[in-house]
């Protein structure tokens, strides 16, 4: 297998924010041909860098609360068949030194959620668990735009055209819909990566508290924008910063520095060894949705 270079990875940190960027606009940020990019696209999903392009909804949206899981265990499975006690699967990422990150979308009351992990998690290690909760993000979601999120599931790059002819839609209401998504804070047209096939380069994610989220993110992005591989992730006082390097005492450093900018209370590195995106919960809850007599499915996110 070919080593990825510094190209493919600036590729790669685009499609993560939109996987439905064009390849002649990516090429034009990045001083190469539209040509080019879709060759090294394709050469990093036969090299399997590129797992699957994906649709990632924040839950708020379709109704669900998410609880975070930091635990400490070998045992993946036995950990995500314990926490599918409690509610299905968000993301599940295991990290280097026996770490897992994982979340779980769960209806009603996230507290009393939590006190059940923690029962259930008892014989488990579990290093910290908390409720996301987002910035104010405002959807509301059309049962058009509802239609089309379930075509786009399955290929979120689908062509506007071939959404068109699936869909029954016209043209004009299919790339009406596109846009409103794609300018949606709380959908993200993205990917699954392999960090296992990522060569020389080392994915890692900061997880950061903060004092005042609103303050501290502006000066972490200014800082330390050039080394971000997707954007942050950002959730009442903490924020997640996705990085990438190709040395390990860089990535060391650079989370020393992180820790030093005013206002940061914490810092914790993670190593992601995999990435799992379970998307049962979303194909069932935009199944009834479609099932559902209402016109609009709006939600507020809170902060």
């Amino acid at each position: 297998m070919k080593r990825i270079d510094k190209l493919d990875v600036e590729i790669l940190s685009r499609l993560l924010n939109n996987c439905r960027s064009p390849d002649s606009q990516i090429g034009k940020e990045i001083g190469i041909s539209g040509v080019a990019v879709k060759s090294r696209v394709k050469k990093m999903i036969k090299e399997g860098v590129i797992g699957n392009f994906a649709l990632k909804i924040e839950p708020p949206v379709l109704g669900y609360s998410v609880l975070y899981f930091v635990v400490l265990g070998k045992d993946l499975q036995e950990i995500i068949s314990k926490i599918r006690l409690v509610g299905e699967p968000f993301f599940v990422v295991p990290c280097v030194g026996g770490i897992t990150v994982c979340s779980i979308v769960v209806r009603g009351d996230p507290e009393r959620f939590m006190e059940v992990a923690k029962n259930i998690l008892r014989d488990v290690r579990v290093l910290s668990i908390f409720e996301a909760k987002n910035r104010g993000i405002r959807s509301d979601l059309t049962k058009t735009d509802i239609a089309i999120i379930d075509i786009l599931l399955s290929d979120p790059r689908m062509r506007m055209e071939e959404i068109a002819k699936v869909s029954g839609f016209s043209s004009k209401t299919v790339a009406r819909s596109l846009e409103k998504l794609q300018n949606d804070e709380a959908i993200q047209f993205t990917l699954i990566y392999n960090p296992r096939k990522m060569g020389g380069y080392i994915p890692f994610a900061i997880l950061v508290s903060v004092e005042n989220v609103r303050r501290t993110l502006p000066v972490l992005e200014e800082r330390f924008g050039s080394f971000f591989l997707q954007k942050p992730f950002v959730h009442l006082d903490k924020i997640v910063l996705f990085f990438y390097g190709d040395n390990i005492y860089k990535i060391d450093e650079l989370g020393e520095r992180v820790h030093d900018v005013e206002g940061i209370q914490s810092v914790d590195l993670f190593i992601p060894k995999e990435i799992n995106f379970p998307q049962k919960w979303v194909r069932d809850t935009i199944e009834d949705a479609r099932k559902s007599k209402k016109l609009h499915l709006a939600s507020q996110i809170h902060s």
